[in-house]
C-alpha cells in the first residue's frame, strides 16, 4: 500500500469512521428520505422521543450519512403510505404476502406474542378465551401477529369480538375499564404492566408459535432494489457487529436482549 494511502487508512481507523464512511459512500444520499415511528412501548415512546427503534433510527442516518426526516404516526397510516410510496422507510415491521408485495424488509430482531386477559374473565388457556363468545378482544388497527394469534383475531373478527384502536394506550384504558377482556402484547409492553398497574389485575397466556422477524420496512415504491439493498446491508452490519445487541440492552436483560437479535 502506497505510503498516503497508509496515512489516509490509519487516520480513518483512528477516527473511527471506517466503518461508517465506507457505509455513507456506499449509500444512495442523493435525496433527504422519510421515516416514520409509532408510539409502541419501549420501541417509542412520543412523551420521552425515547426507544429501540430511536436509538435504530439515529444509528442508521449516522452510518448511511443521509438526511433522513422522521414523524410519528399510527401504525395503519404507516402502512398505507409505504404501500403508496409517500413514505421510505419505518420500523420493526413483519410481513405477510399482502405486504411482500408493496414493502422489502431488513430483519434485526425477533420476538413472540403474548395474550394478555383480564383474571377475572375465568380463563387460563387460549382456547378458553377464544370458545367463551361473551369475550371482547382488542387489537391496533393494522397489526399482524404470529400465525396462531393472526388466525385468533381473524375468527373473532368475524365474529363481531374484535375492537380496534390505534395505540396500545387506549387499549390498556379499555382493557382495564373491562370494555374488552384480552389484548395482545409483545415484550415491549411488558413494562407498561407494571407502570400501569395492570398487572395484578391480568394474566399472560404465551401462544405456541415461533418468533416472528421483525425489520426495517422499505417501500418498494419509492425505493429501487439496489437502495433496499444499501440499506439492507446497514442494518446487516449494524447486526454484526454487536450495536443492535448493545441497543437492545438497554432495555432488556442481557439473555432476552441476545435471543431477539441473534434469530
Amino acid at each position: 500500500m502506497p505510503v498516503s494511502a497508509r496515512f489516509i487508512f490509519a487516520v480513518l481507523v483512528l477516527l473511527g469512521g471506517w466503518g461508517p464512511l465506507s457505509t455513507a459512500m456506499a449509500t444512495d444520499c442523493s435525496r433527504t428520505y422519510t421515516l416514520a415511528l409509532h408510539d409502541h412501548g419501549l420501541l417509542y415512546s412520543a412523551e420521552t422521543d425515547l426507544g429501540i427503534d430511536r436509538d435504530v433510527v439515529d444509528e442508521l442516518i449516522r452510518r448511511s450519512g443521509c438526511k433522513v426526516t422522521v414523524s410519528l404516526m399510527p401504525r395503519a397510516r404507516i402502512w398505507q403510505l409505504i404501500e403508496s410510496g409517500a413514505l421510505d422507510f419505518s420500523l420493526s415491521g413483519i410481513t405477510n404476502a399482502e405486504r411482500d408485495r408493496f414493502a422489502g424488509f431488513a430483519w434485526y430482531f425477533s420476538n413472540k406474542y403474548y395474550l394478555l386477559v383480564r383474571k377475572d374473565s375465568g380463563v387460563s388457556n387460549l382456547a378458553a378465551f377464544e370458545q367463551n363468545d361473551k369475550l371482547q378482544l382488542g387489537v391496533i388497527r393494522s397489526f399482524r401477529y404470529s400465525e396462531s394469534a393472526n388466525r385468533l383475531v381473524d375468527k373473532l373478527q368475524s365474529a363481531n369480538r374484535v375492537t380496534q384502536s390505534g395505540g396500545l394506550a387506549p387499549l390498556y384504558q379499555t382493557l382495564m375499564q373491562g370494555r374488552i377482556h384480552g389484548m395482545i402484547i409483545e415484550p415491549f409492553d411488558f413494562p407498561a404492566l407494571d407502570e400501569k398497574k395492570i398487572r395484578e389485575a391480568t394474566a399472560i397466556l404465551e401462544f405456541n408459535d415461533s418468533a416472528v422477524p421483525h425489520g426495517l420496512i422499505m417501500s418498494k415504491k419509492a425505493l429501487t432494489a439496489t437502495q433496499q439493498e444499501q440499506w439492507q446491508t446497514i442494518i446487516s452490519g449494524m447486526r454484526a457487529d454487536g450495536t443492535m445487541r448493545r441497543i437492545f440492552e438497554k432495555y432488556f436483560k442481557p439473555e432476552l436482549a441476545g435471543a431477539m437479535v441473534n434469530f
